[in-house]
């Protein structure tokens, strides 16, 4: 039995998720499976009304984040911003906004058809500040040291090397640059099948860390000053209808589940260099 290779299987359902939203079928939601026909409460009001103003329609509909991390990176005029799987744009044309024009915003992502909707947004936009860029995230074609701020919106979760994400996010910040990025983590001991089943629910296909491996990884990569903070936590209620149709008992597993599944923002920052005697 062949094991398909996880990036393949993100590629075709975050494609499909495009194409859907291209064709005027509604929200991307995770992999396309809504319950009660919302995605809430991962991917929804997640966005300000006036945040949804400043961008088309169609990169609102295209996102598959749990989080914001425009409302919650501190992004200034004239700094260079990158979104590590950018999807439709809806973070990088919000980023491009904030930065203004003496700034930049790249998205970068490795899916054709979210690469398309992101160019169409972009140009629905107006903006001139924007790049799209063709790539995974384990290997950002970017130089070294240029770029002020790296987001992301639920995607390092589904990496399959994410040491090797991180080590690049390492790389292509500025020192004193800033890792500000929303994600899928995990907290305690949650038995196999049920956090599969889980992660199936909240990342479409996720491999979420513990928060303290999390942490681990952000360190061996280099950064300093990490902070994990809880966004959204979730409970066995919000999954209950993916769990009844996965053939789970909801109610039995909400000792296992709740509390232990959550969106977070984590922060962390790129040394800057240090300057005269002992340097």
């Amino acid at each position: 039995m062949s094991v398909i290779p996880i990036k393949d299987v993100v590629r075709e359902k975050y494609g499909a998720a495009a194409l859907r939203v291209a064709a005027g079928q509604g929200n991307a939601c995770c992999g396309g499976a809504a319950f009660d026909g919302q995605c809430d409460p991962i991917t929804t009001d997640l966005y300000s009304a006036e945040q949804a103003d400043q961008i088309p329609d169609a990169a609102m509909r295209a996102s598959l984040g749990c989080g914001n991390p425009t409302a919650l990176a501190e992004l200034s005029p004239g700094e260079t911003v990158l979104d590590l799987g950018s999807g439709g744009g809806i973070d990088v044309l919000l980023s491009a906004r904030r930065v203004g024009p003496t700034g930049f915003a790249y998205g970068l992502d490795m899916t054709d058809e979210m690469l398309a909707l992101a160019e169409e947004n972009r140009a629905k936009s107006g903006l001139t500040n924007v790049r799209f860029l063709k790539g995974d995230i384990e290997h950002i074609p970017l130089p070294d040291a240029s770029v002020d701020v790296i987001i992301s919106n639920c995607v390092i979760n589904l990496a399959a090397d994410k040491d090797r994400v991180l080590r690049e996010a390492f790389r292509v910040l500025k020192p004193g640059g800033r890792f500000a990025v929303s994600d899928v983590v995990v907290t305690g001991e949650v038995p196999e099948a049920i956090r599969r089943s889980m992660e199936l629910w909240v990342g479409c296909i996720a491999g979420a860390l513990q928060d303290t491996q999390y942490q681990e990884a952000l360190d061996r990569a280099g950064f300093e000053d990490i902070d994990i903070e809880p966004t959204r936590v979730y409970s066995v209620e919000d999954a209950r209808a993916f769990l009844t149709a996965e053939g789970l008992d909801a109610a039995a597993l909400a000792t296992a589940v709740d509390g232990s599944f959550m969106s977070a923002f984590i922060r962390a920052l790129k040394p800057a260099e240090r300057t005269g005697a002992g340097a």
